[in-house]
């Protein structure tokens, strides 16, 4: 096999963070699902993985580095020195190891075989993202990740899964060698923003249009929910920024309980203008003054003007 640090692009020496960033951009080229059919590619694919099973391990990093094992992770065998001239009554540091195996032990035993056996190196775990739509994320869904293994696999999303929660994978990371178990894959969950809907904790904020009679007298809705549609009640006299909590609309928890979803009401007035309703509001606000904001003793006039943006 060839030298792990040359699959990866790498110098010795090279630090942690350099092997693991050298992999993931080695395995985003060469994953089978973006070169489907590619043989070359998915051989390279599978010299990259063992390379860098073989290097994230801090251990098998260090045997590699010493001369110890060979790139597939088993050990070197020593070469046979020869007699003759200045090296007669010198012990060879391996006389050792050959001494163990042709006696069946003695001091070693199979202890001693057993140290010079094949090495056992668990597999190392990979980090993936998942982007889940926020509905998906809080109601729960199933999704299909491809792995660095070249797998596909069915990922189940939990009911209330948040932004940033990882789920663990059992044995679908690097495989091991020597019989190691194979790593985990993590998967990170990216919850992707809605336009409704906001999380806050458990609970779930949301702005909702309602008409001027609606906010005025009172009147029964149809609100959105992560669950769908819920009818609700407006009580009257209602305003711009009135909360209506809906109780256990919300995410739900590990304890089987689920959060709050607040609906925030915004007072829309008709899209179109109507003269009759202008000059009954200019009537009334006329016999009816009101503010509702702090005056400026020394305020400058501007006039106000649509967003050109917007318009």
């Amino acid at each position: 096999m060839k030298d792990p640090y040359s699959v990866l692009g790498l110098k010795r020496g090279a630090s942690a963070a350099d092997i693991k960033a050298a992999y993931r951009r080695l395995a985003r080229e060469l994953h089978p699902d973006r070169q489907p059919g590619d043989a070359r590619a998915e051989e390279a694919f599978k010299r990259v993985s063992a390379a860098y099973t073989l290097l994230a391990d801090e251990e098998t990093r260090g045997r590699y580095d010493r001369g110890e094992i060979d790139a597939a992770g088993q050990p070197k065998r020593p070469r046979p020195q020869h007699g003759g001239g200045g090296h007669a009554g010198r012990r060879h540091p391996f006389d050792r190891f050959f001494r163990d195996r042709a006696q069946g032990g003695k001091e070693g035993g199979k202890e001693g075989n057993r140290a010079h056996a094949g090495i056992k190196v668990n597999g190392a775990n990979v980090d993936y993202k998942l982007k889940v739509g926020f509905i998906d994320a809080s109601t729960g869904a199933l999704k299909n990740v491809g792995m660095t293994n070249g797998k596909r696999l069915k990922v189940t999303i939990p009911p209330g899964t948040r932004h940033g929660q990882v789920l663990r994978l059992r044995g679908q990371g690097m495989p091991g060698l020597g019989g190691g178990e194979n790593g985990d894959a993590l998967v990170e969950v990216e919850v992707e923003a809605h336009p409704t809907f906001r999380a806050d904790g458990d609970d779930v904020h949301a702005e909702v249009s309602v008409t001027l009679p609606e906010a005025l007298l009172g009147g029964r809705i149809q609100v959105e929910t992560v669950d769908g549609p819920v009818r609700v009640t407006v009580p009257p006299e209602s305003n711009t920024g009135t909360i209506l909590r809906l109780k256990g609309k919300g995410l739900p928890r590990d304890d089987d309980t689920r959060g709050d979803h607040y609906a925030i009401l915004k007072v829309i007035l008709p899209a179109r203008f109507d003269a009759e309703l202008a000059d009954f509001v200019r009537s009334w606000s006329e016999r009816n003054p009101y503010s509702v904001r702090a005056e400026q003793s020394e305020a400058t006039d501007a006039a106000g003007e649509p967003d050109p943006k917007k318009a």
